[in-house]
């Protein structure tokens, strides 16, 4: 059987939404619960805890004896589907802690600290109306930070705006890749190396959209990973099937018919989008995982087929996802307390990146020094971890 064709981005952006779910809850109960850790990353000889029931008929039942400080919760789910607990004050809805995907008769674990104020636990079953369990009340002690929960109502908004703005970049692309087009037609392949930049970065700030743009995206950008003749594969197509051709000594004749393709095929994107509709509910995961596809495929040097450029199409995803997040941030204002952290983080980031700029061109990854190499490698993965928490807390959440 042959190899998927795993290089296109939207093929990226498809691999980790399950496994990542799991990371994210567990980073953001950190950030929910200062320190504090639930779900599936609990390990199996964590200490006992208090036995709370989580079904219809019962919820919350079991935390009989309230007290400040860290507590432990075992949460077991008594009914016969799987069921989300959220632990959140009843009056202001703010959630301190969350176990997803809690299967029937399985127990899992919730690690909060609790503090002066009123709690309960609220059950959301997969096929039924949320059922919120009896208020207790904590006399004493400092409780962790909360944040209310995002509604898919809540996202729609910056998800409209975001792809408004994403059919202006669209255009965008169309004319600089025409201006590529137009050099290779004539035969200037010195135009054309200078033109490829250009409107690869614009393609690529457009990074939480790709999902959306379905199997054009293949075409745009995607590479040869499991074609059968790699480079050579008639199947290989777009931005970087051009740039191979490029950097790698072939002619202009053979070049036209690719570059054709890639306008049409951005064309038809464009004129297309305004019919299009992004999900919502996506639009915080989207801004974890442009960065986490930053890592996994520019920084190791994956997608480069001859330019040399993957510290520019980093700072171009970097760019991509400070977009993403200017929609979100009126969510984000009141419900993540680090959002000061994740600015100045950013331009940190940009800052290191941009020094790898030198005359117009960028420095390839194997011209890097070590430290060089190390500081941006951690930046990144730094941001890519913030950024999770950014993806757990923009998950929607059903709260009837």
């Amino acid at each position: 059987m042959p190899l998927p064709r795993l290089g296109t981005r939207s093929h990226r952006l498809r691999t980790a939404p399950t496994v990542f779910l799991v990371l994210a809850v567990a980073l953001a109960l950190v950030a929910l619960c200062s320190g504090g850790s639930g779900g599936s990353g609990q390990k199996k000889t964590a200490a006992r805890g208090l036995v709370v029931e989580v079904s219809e008929s019962h919820c919350g039942r079991g935390w009989t004896r309230p007290g400040p400080g860290t507590q432990t919760f075992d949460l077991h789910n008594t009914s016969d589907g799987a069921a989300e607990v959220y632990l959140e004050d009843p009056g202001t809805h703010a959630v301190y802690g969350e176990v997803e995907g809690i299967g029937p008769g399985t127990t899992r674990q919730l690690t909060v600290r609790v503090g002066k104020g009123a709690y309960a636990f609220m059950c959301v079953p997969d096929d039924a109306d949320a059922v919120t369990g009896p208020t207790v009340r904590v006399t004493g002690g400092q409780r962790g930070p909360g944040a209310a929960p995002v509604t898919e109502h809540d996202l729609i908004p910056p998800a409209l705006a975001y792809q408004k703005w994403v059919g202006g970049g669209l255009s965008t692309a169309v004319r600089l890749s025409a201006d590529l087009k137009n050099a290779i037609d004539r035969g200037d392949l010195a135009a054309a190396r200078s033109a490829w930049l250009p409107a690869h970065l614009q393609y690529e700030r457009l990074g939480a959209a790709y999902d959306a743009f379905g199997d054009a995206d293949g075409e745009i950008n995607g590479t040869d990973a499991g074609l059968a003749d790699g480079v050579h594969d008639k199947d290989f197509t777009g931005f970087h099937r051009i740039e191979y051709g490029l950097w790698h000594g072939e002619s202009a004749s053979g070049l036209r018919a690719p570059a054709a393709a890639l306008v049409k095929a951005l064309t038809g994107l464009r004129d297309s989008w305004a019919q299009s509709r992004m999900d919502p509910a996506q639009l915080g995961l989207r801004a974890h995982e442009i960065l986490e596809n930053t890592v996994q495929f520019e920084l190791t040097g994956r997608t480069d087929y001859g330019s040399g450029s993957n510290l520019a199409t980093a700072r171009a995803n970097l760019d991509g996802t400070r977009e993403v997040l200017s929609r979100l941030r009126p969510l984000l204002t009141t419900r993540y307390a680090d959002l000061p952290g994740l600015d100045r983080e950013l331009t940190r980031a940009g800052e290191t990146l941009d020094g790898s700029r030198h005359d117009g061109r960028w420095t390839a990854l194997d011209r890097l020094t070590r430290n060089q190499r190390e500081r941006i490698d951690s930046q990144l993965d730094d941001l890519v971890e913030r950024l999770a928490s950014v993806a757990t807390l923009c998950d929607p959440r059903r709260t009837v």
